[in-house]
């Protein structure tokens, strides 16, 4: 057997799928196997995957040993003469394999070959070539001065800047993303070191391979797409632990001595570093946003208050009751904000700009209604709205151009989207999307072929084409177009695209835009309402709501409802978040969560044992969270209010 593939899984499979899609073809001609170890994926991997790729090998983990031990057990069922170690989040092209082993076979002193490898955007990933991390390579990446020198044959080391990524090297490191080495080679070095649960694997093994006596080598001349940041997000502390200890591990076993003194030092301080950066962001994200909002709501009411004082110094405003009115107004702002989704995973102006709206109008009509006394004035009230729009939006701004905060481009949710595909290719896709409820995105088709000129345009002209269709997104299908051709036209976009992919006969769609951060993800099973943060929030908005008024009026509750004392435990449970007032008639795990529900989603109460099949209940589940309307949540509440507590 030629070649063996051996691919480790942590919770990606629809990333996956396009992987196995594009190393079936590249095995084509070929006497090869391919190996999946999951690593104990909760997003049922195998299941989803087994049926699609019957002569795949799966080995579903009880337990996550890590990316090492998992390579090597899939090392032991390998039988060929290569083996390739390679990572779920790849695409490669149908000649890879051949063209990889081609080299090697001219090449008789290489022991191991990586590839040219792209990001999901077409970028040059400058980590598919890398030099051994000594105390001085290590200090110039930290310090920033291969940022500054990305060129230099000493600062820009570690990522061995000086050398043309277009031509083919020998290199110190290989990625672990995509490894080929020669099985006799991995005889007498051994596998990975089990010891490094995850990265740093490939640098200790690159090294090894080395002082066996065989030559590692860069091969830019058939690339690969690797969207990063799919299993861990960069940004985490837990990657910054990893992989800064993955660093220590390696210079404490091959180093020794003053080195590993030294390079201990330097890595200790980037670990300090780069927890107080984390700490500070993960703050910022996740608590401090509200807070650092609030004191600019504040700020800009107590500022347009002291300026109308200087327009109107006939007016003068009692400190005390501003004291109540603008933190009210304040938090009256950010529990609009919330629900408008501005403190979602990736910012997006419309949705300040809505939720300033909408809380400016509802403040100026609440306003209206109070007593005299209790009235200021309204220029006040509209005019630091605006102020404090602004100062949101410039902070804004600062935390997504620092990498703080992720921006969502507001094109994504117009028509910015073309599918590079032939008449039958695109229909599929677009049915994809239509049932993810993004076919208003689409705005046409390309063709892949000069002879159509039924679409928009085709690829050759695909430089040209922003001139005249305001496009920002490109779904490119395989199929007509083989993968390399993708990987090759993908180098070519014009900068600010992004790109998604889809393989023949796939049941996904799968890109990413950032090196960093996790990836998007197109399917049937992504298109669940309830998956959404909106209609989370609207939905815990929804039982808060019913537990507040259920518990203020329980008095007349206790004479309304059936077994009063267990709806108002219930009512508690439901406002502590312990359970949803409506939910899924049976424990679904892959289905988006919801908490133990006091009515099922037919209307039943949950405590009532269904007489339906379990097939039908879960298909009754899967429309809930498909196509749930608040409205409906509400309407059950209202229909069985007397047998909430039975």
């Amino acid at each position: 057997m030629e070649i063996s593939v051996i691919i480790v899984n942590y919770n990606v499979r629809y990333f996956l799928e396009q992987c196995l899609c594009s190393v079936e073809k590249a095995l084509n001609g070929m006497s090869g196997e391919v190996i999946v170890i999951d690593n104990q994926s909760s997003d049922q991997s195998v299941e989803y995957l087994q049926p699609a790729f019957p002569t795949v090998r799966f080995v579903a983990n009880a337990a996550n040993g890590g990316f090492a031990k998992a390579c090597n057990q899939g090392l032991a069922m390998a039988s060929g003469r290569y083996i390739l170690f390679l990572n779920p989040d790849t695409i490669v092209g149908e000649s890879c394999f051949k063209d990889c082993i081609r080299f090697m076979e001219a090449h008789p002193d290489a022991g191991a070959l990586g590839v040219k490898m792209l990001d999901g955007s077409g970028r040059f990933l400058p980590e598919s070539k890398r030099a051994f991390p000594s105390p001085l390579t290590s200090f110039y990446k930290l310090s920033g001065l291969s940022l500054l020198f990305p060129k230099s044959p000493r600062f820009a080391r570690y990522h061995l800047g000086h050398l043309d990524p277009s031509q083919p090297h020998e290199v110190d490191v290989l990625a672990g993303a995509f490894m080929l080495i020669r099985k006799e080679v991995l005889d007498r070095t051994g596998g990975f070191d089990e010891t490094f649960f995850m990265y740093g694997e490939d640098v200790d093994l690159s090294y090894r391979i080395q002082k066996a006596g065989y030559k590692n080598y860069y091969f830019p001349d058939s690339p690969i797409i690797h969207f990063k940041g799919e299993s861990t997000r960069k940004g985490s502390m837990n990657y910054v632990r990893m992989f800064y200890s993955a660093m220590s591990l390696f210079v404490r076993k091959h180093y020794g001595g003053s080195r590993a003194g030294l390079f201990n030092l330097i890595i200790h301080l980037a670990i300090w570093v780069r927890a107080g950066l984390s700490a500070t962001g993960r703050f910022i994200r996740r608590i401090g946003l509200p807070l650092i909002d609030a004191s600019l709501i504040l700020l800009a009411f107590w500022l347009m208050k002291n300026l109308w004082n200087s327009v109107r110094s006939d007016v003068e405003y009692q400190n005390d009751k501003l004291w109540i009115a603008f933190p009210a107004y304040t938090l009256f702002y950010l529990i609009t904000a919330y629900y408008a989704g501005l403190y979602d995973r990736a910012y997006k102006r419309s949705d300040l700009v809505r939720s300033s709206v909408v809380a400016s109008v509802v403040l100026l009509a609440a306003y209206s209604l109070l007593p005299e006394q209790y009235r200021f004035s309204r220029a006040i009230i509209l005019f630091g709205a605006v102020l404090g729009l602004v100062f949101i939006m410039v902070l804004r701004y600062i935390l997504t151009s620092t990498g703080v905060l992720e921006s969502d481009s507001e094109d994504r949710d117009n028509a910015s989207t073309l599918i590079a595909a032939d008449t039958d290719e695109y229909r599929h896709v677009l049915e994809l999307m239509q049932v993810a409820g993004l076919q208003e995105r689409v705005l046409g088709r390309i063709s892949v072929s000069e002879q159509d000129n039924t679409a928009i345009g085709n690829l050759k002209q695909i430089q040209r084409l922003p001139d005249a269709v305001p496009f920002r997104e490109i779904i490119y299908c395989q199929g007509k177009l083989s993968f390399a051709q993708i990987i090759e036209s993908i180098q070519s976009l014009p900068a600010g695209v992004h790109v998604k992919f889809h393989a023949a006969g796939s049941r996904s769609i799968v890109g990413s835009d950032s090196r960093d951060g996790s990836g998007e993800s197109v399917s049937v099973e992504t298109s669940l309402k309830l998956a959404d943060p909106y209609y989370r929030r609207i939905k815990r908005l929804i039982d808060t709501g019913f537990s507040m008024l259920f518990l203020l009026t329980f008095p007349v509750q206790f004479i309304l409802v059936r077994k009063p004392f267990r709806f108002l435990a219930r009512a508690l449970q439901v406002l502590l978040m312990q359970m949803t007032w409506v939910g899924y008639t049976q424990d679904e795990k892959k289905l988006p969560g919801l908490r133990n529900p006091v009515l099922a989603c037919n209307g039943l109460p949950a405590s009532v044992k269904q007489q339906i099949p379990a097939e039908s209940l879960h298909m009754l589940d899967y429309w809930y969270a498909r196509d749930y309307e608040p409205v409906n949540d509400i309407r059950l509440v209202f229909r069985s209010y007397r047998k909430l507590g039975d």
